[in-house]
C-alpha cells in the first residue's frame, strides 16, 4: 500500500504488553502492487479488510464469526492465498464498553467482553480456513468448547474500534517477495519443539550472538493453561491475586521463543481463546530468503 491511500487499507494493531524481556516495538508490513518485475516465487504476501461495525449485542456471537469468516475469506482472496498456504491471521476486535453495554449483550463486563470477542474471530478465522465447520458450532462453543480453535488466529480486542481489522499473512506462488512465512501450534507454553518446527518450515536458522541469521520476527499466542499446569506440574498463574494470568502467560512464552532466536524482539500476545489448543497457540516464523 501506498501512504495517502484510503485509511481503509491500513491494519494498525496496538497490542499492550511486554512483560518480562520482550522488547516493544513495531513491525511494518506494506504490499507492492504496481511496477512489479521479474519472475514470481513461493513467498510472503498479505491482504487485509475491514468487517463493518457491529453493534453491541453481535460483539462475540455467531453473528460476529460468520462476518468475521468472510471477512478472511475477503483477505485472503485478495492476497491470492489459498487456505493451506495462509499461516497467520492477526485480528484487532472491538469490546463492550460500560457506556455501550445493555440487556442484549453477551456480558456487562467489558473484560469479559474482550474474550468473548477474541474467541467468535478466531472461530471466524477457522470457519474461513476450512479447520472447522459451521455446522460444528453452536454459539454456546464460544469461549466454552475449547476443541474448536483454529491454528494461525491472532486476535487482540480495544477499545477503539468497533469493527474487526484483519491482516492475512501467508505464501503465494505469484509473490515477489524475499520473504517467506511458516507456522506450527504450541501445545503448551514451554514447547520449543514447536518453535524449532516453525523455523524449520521458513528453512529458518536461530539467531546467536555472532550470527543473526535470517529470522525477521516471530508472533505468537500466549494463554495459561485453563488446567492450572504445564508439563504436569502445577502453576499458581490462574490464582495469583497480584498479576493477571495473561501477563505471567506472555512474559513466560516470549522469554522461552527469544532463548531460541535470541532476539526479544518478538510478539507475544495473551488471551488466546480459540487460538490454538487451551494452554498453548500458534506460533509464526517470518523470515528472509
Amino acid at each position: 500500500m501506498r501512504w495517502g491511500r484510503s485509511s481503509a487499507q491500513i491494519v494498525f494493531v496496538m497490542s499492550g504488553g511486554t512483560e518480562g524481556i520482550l522488547s516493544p516495538h513495531l513491525t511494518v508490513f506494506t504490499r507492492q502492487v504496481e511496477g512489479l518485475e521479474g519472475p514470481t516465487q513461493m513467498g510472503l504476501t498479505l491482504g487485509v479488510f475491514h468487517t463493518r461495525d457491529f453493534a453491541v449485542e453481535e460483539i462475540g456471537t455467531l453473528a460476529m464469526v460468520e462476518v468475521v469468516a468472510e471477512g478472511v475469506r475477503q483477505a485472503s482472496a485478495a492476497a491470492k492465498l489459498t487456505p493451506e498456504n495462509v499461516h497467520f491471521v492477526q485480528i484487532k476486535c472491538p469490546l463492550i464498553t460500560a457506556s455501550s453495554a445493555n440487556e442484549t449483550a453477551i456480558t456487562q463486563d467489558s473484560y469479559k467482553s474482550m474474550a468473548y470477542s477474541r474467541g467468535a474471530s478466531a472461530l471466524g478465522v477457522a470457519i474461513a480456513l476450512g479447520e472447522i465447520s459451521l455446522e460444528q458450532l453452536s454459539a454456546n462453543d464460544i469461549c466454552t468448547n475449547y476443541q474448536l480453535y483454529s491454528s494461525v488466529a491472532s486476535t487482540s480486542a480495544g477499545v477503539e474500534l468497533q469493527n474487526c481489522e484483519i491482516l492475512v499473512l501467508g505464501n503465494s506462488p505469484s509473490a515477489h517477495s524475499h520473504y517467506r512465512i511458516g507456522h506450527s501450534v504450541m501445545a503448551h507454553a514451554l514447547d520449543t519443539e514447536a518453535v524449532q518446527r516453525a523455523l524449520s518450515s521458513v528453512k529458518g536458522t536461530p539467531r546467536t550472538s555472532s550470527d543473526p541469521g535470517n529470522i525477521i520476527n516471530v508472533f505468537a499466542k500466549a494463554e495459561a493453561s485453563p488446567t492450572g499446569q504445564v508439563l504436569g506440574c502445577r502453576n499458581t498463574m490462574l490464582d495469583d491475586s497480584d498479576i493477571n494470568h495473561t501477563r505471567m502467560a506472555r512474559a513466560v512464552v516470549g522469554a522461552m521463543i527469544a532463548s531460541i532466536v535470541q532476539d526479544p524482539t518478538i510478539y507475544v500476545s495473551g488471551g488466546g481463546e480459540h487460538q490454538g489448543p487451551p494452554g498453548g497457540g500458534p506460533v509464526a516464523v517470518i523470515s528472509r530468503h
